[in-house]
């Protein structure tokens, strides 16, 4: 691995990830600073998915060795996307949207730790220099897009 790029960049992704949910957590009933801190994270969330998608996974999509992998992250970006979903549409004032919200923390989380841990050293030992510079210049065009279309898309099935 000789150009680590793309996996610094989503390691910076996820550490503001976790402030935000440790922010989110701190927080009370239906809130303005709940409201705005959720509303950031959501489409924080979505952008990254969407950009790590279209960058990393699909390139591990394409390498045998690592297809199981990239299929199991997908998986869990669209769990944690229907979980934004129904956060979306619960009242945050509610027991149940902060169930709601600590049940997806700790997907995220775990999903998140497990890329850092298991996934992305398995990436760099498969692809290329080359390539991983190529997936980061791919997320760094990408995110900034899907942040945008994230202020106009809600996640869940809406999405589809």
């Amino acid at each position: 691995m000789t150009d680590a790029r793309i996996f610094k960049d989503l390691k910076t992704d996820h550490d503001r990830h976790r402030k935000m949910l440790a922010q989110l957590g701190e927080t009370q009933g239906d809130s303005e600073e709940r409201r705005a801190l959720f509303e950031a994270l959501r489409k924080e969330l979505q952008a990254h998915a969407a950009a790590e998608e279209e960058s990393l996974y699909a390139a591990m999509l394409a390498c045998p060795d690592l297809r199981d992998e990239a299929r199991h992250s997908v998986s869990e970006h669209k769990e944690i996307d229907d979980f934004l979903g129904e956060l979306v549409e619960t009242d945050m004032a509610s027991g149940a949207w902060l169930t709601r919200f600590k049940a997806m923390r700790h997907r995220y989380l775990h999903h998140i730790d497990e890329e850092e841990e298991e996934m992305f050293p398995s990436a760099a030992k498969s692809l290329s220099a080359e390539a991983e510079k190529r997936i980061a210049g791919v997320f760094e065009k990408r995110k900034p897009q899907e942040l945008e279309l994230a202020r106009k898309e809600l996640p869940g099935d809406a999405r589809e």
